[in-house]
């Protein structure tokens, strides 16, 4: 494969990385902002910055949106909706419903 200067890139803290991507997010930033514990813990980066986007920090927060409300949010996938939901039913907690 062959990576050209395009691909090598510095962040703005000086970390040397390879991107193929467009997506400006420096990988190492990015690791180092990963919380140790809690929600945001057990997601995906993307995942956690679409739920930061919406200022969800903690499962109570989470509890106060659909399912669909989440999905919809940059970032999160179907993968990431099991996660959520089993830290959710641990502290006794779930989606909002959604208005019938």
């Amino acid at each position: 494969m062959n990576l050209d200067s395009k691909n090598n890139r510095t962040c703005k803290k000086g970390h040397h990385y390879i991107k193929t991507s467009d997506c400006p997010t420096c990988p190492i930033c990015e690791a180092e902002r990963k919380p140790k514990s809690g929600l945001l813990s057990l997601l995906s980066a993307p995942a956690r910055r679409g739920l930061e986007s919406k200022n969800i920090k903690t499962v109570e927060d989470l509890s106060q949106y659909t399912q669909e409300e989440i999905l919809s949010l940059h970032g999160i996938g179907p993968s990431s909706l099991p996660k959520l939901s089993e830290e959710l039913r641990k502290n006794g907690l779930s989606f909002k419903e959604n208005k019938k």
